[in-house]
């Protein structure tokens, strides 16, 4: 079966569960190209996400998509999705207990995409990989987490409160080229 179908059925039981939390906020489940070599995932849809049912299309999203357009990435060239997939009340950060019971479906969607580098995008889709890791200071650092590279960037909402967040989020994107072929040859330096 293809990674769309898988990806599909995926959804579907999602939809499905109707124990999840956050309902009955939009399932944002994510989108791109299922063949990426990069998977971008930040924390929970905003707003104008849980509107559309897309991930990263508010203010926060357009700055990804300009950005990535400058290091000469194209946004369908990638995938992007959340840790959680519906939107917390009041645009609150998602809890533990929300995290965890989404969990598994990240897991499965990371397995059937299988890109060759993650990028998650602020501190809490960083701590789900790497839980000790500090945003200001591991951001922009590539790791190894099982059998994927990681590699933290600031979230784009961040870049867009701050100047040297933004200059920071800008670099790290326009090094994603080179980290991607970095991962196709050689093994990670600790």
């Amino acid at each position: 079966m293809d990674k769309q179908k898988l990806l599909l059925l995926l959804e579907e039981e999602m939809e499905k569960n109707i124990i999840l939390p956050l309902q009955p906020a939009s399932l944002v489940f994510g989108e791109g190209n299922t063949n990426t070599k990069i998977l971008f995932i930040g924390e929970a849809p905003g707003q104008k996400e849980d509107e559309l049912q897309r991930p990263f299309v508010g203010r926060s999203g357009q700055l990804l998509t300009r950005i990535l357009k400058e290091a000469g990435i194209l946004r369908e060239s990638v995938y992007i999705t959340n840790i959680v997939k519906r939107r917390p009340p009041e645009n609150r950060d998602p809890s533990p207990k929300e995290i965890a019971a989404y969990a598994p479906y990240l897991t499965r969607q990371i397995e059937i995409l299988h890109p060759r580098v993650i990028v998650p995008l602020g501190r809490f889709s960083m701590n789900y990989f790497l839980p000790d890791a500090i945003i200001s200071k591991d951001q922009g650092k590539l790791s190894r987490v099982g059998k994927y590279y990681v590699y933290p960037i600031y979230h784009p909402a961040a870049a867009l409160r701050s100047t040297l967040m933004l200059n920071a989020f800008r670099k790290s994107i326009q090094q994603l080229p080179m980290i991607v072929e970095r991962c196709k040859t050689h093994a990670v330096r600790k």
